[in-house]
Parts: C-alpha cells; sequence; structure tokens
C-alpha cells in the first residue's frame, strides 16, 4: 500500500502511539496484556495475538478480511469470525475506533484520538488528516435525549485524469 504525501497526514510509526499507551515496561507482550486487563478484557491467546498485529505496527487501518490475512500469515489460529469479534470488543473497550466508509467497506483505526480521513476511492486507502485541520462549523441539534458523541469526516478522494 503507497502512502500519500498530503499535508497534515499522519504516517504509520513503526512502534506503538504513546498516547495510547503512556506507561510501557519495555516489553510489548507484558504491556499488551496489561492494557486489555485494564479495559475490561481477559488477555485471551487470541486476543493478544490479534492484539500485537494491529498495536505493534503504530497507527493504522485495517479490515478484518485483512488482519485475517495477516493473522494466517503469522500462523495465529483464529477463525475470521473470531477477528469480527475482536475487532468489536477491541472497539467497545475504546482500544480501536470503528471507521465505516461504504456499506460494505468498515475500517478499524488503532489511532482513537481527534482526526478525520481521507479515503482513496478504487484504491481503498484510508489516511489520517489531523483533527485541527477540519473544521465543522454547524451540527443541528441532536434529537431529544441524545447528545453529539463524534463527528468523524471523510474526505473522498480521486486521482487526477492525466
Amino acid at each position: 500500500m503507497a502512502l500519500l504525501n498530503l499535508p497534515g497526514v499522519r504516517v504509520p510509526r513503526s512502534s506503538p502511539p504513546t498516547e495510547n499507551w503512556p506507561a510501557q515496561s519495555g516489553c510489548p507482550y507484558h504491556d499488551l496484556r496489561r492494557k486489555l486487563r485494564e479495559v475490561g478484557l481477559r488477555p485471551t491467546r487470541q486476543r493478544v495475538g490479534l492484539g500485537w498485529l494491529l498495536f505493534a505496527k503504530g497507527d493504522r487501518h485495517v479490515t478484518a478480511e485483512g488482519l485475517y490475512e495477516e493473522a494466517t500469515k503469522a500462523r495465529v489460529p483464529v477463525s475470521l469470525a473470531t477477528i469480527y469479534n475482536t475487532l468489536h470488543q477491541f472497539t467497545q473497550a475504546g482500544l480501536l475506533r470503528e471507521v465505516a466508509v461504504d456499506g460494505a467497506k468498515t475500517y478499524f483505526d488503532t489511532n482513537t484520538g481527534d482526526h478525520h480521513h481521507f479515503f482513496v476511492e478504487g484504491e481503498n486507502v484510508l489516511q489520517d488528516i489531523d483533527g485541527e485541520l477540519v473544521s465543522v462549523s454547524a451540527l443541528p441539534e441532536p434529537p431529544p435525549g441524545m447528545e453529539i458523541a463524534r463527528v468523524d469526516v471523510i474526505v473522498r478522494l480521486r486521482r487526477k485524469q492525466d
């Protein structure tokens, strides 16, 4: 996957983001198990294996199918159903952020901080945009009994025709 070179786009780092992993012991395996316990998840072999694949590469966007391919190559014995369940558990626990691009395409983002996304149509590439670079000037009042939880902006891009 080629990364875009655009202003305000964060390039994935090679280590876990410190804002999501503030007190690291130096042992990524131990840190991951501790983090799972902190959010109320039992560090099972599958969760630890998938967590390692997700978080060891820094900020990134994955689909369940893409993570399944990675797990298969890494010999992490999990089914696609287990991956979907784990991704949703990690999202509910606040470790991941779900980004729905199209009705049929959902990405899971390891960066849970304030940011938005570029989506390159036809290439299925999702890139972070710093939250400060996007301004939403007015929002409608939510219905009675509801509150706005978050505003997600997805800027769709396509390559220029030469």
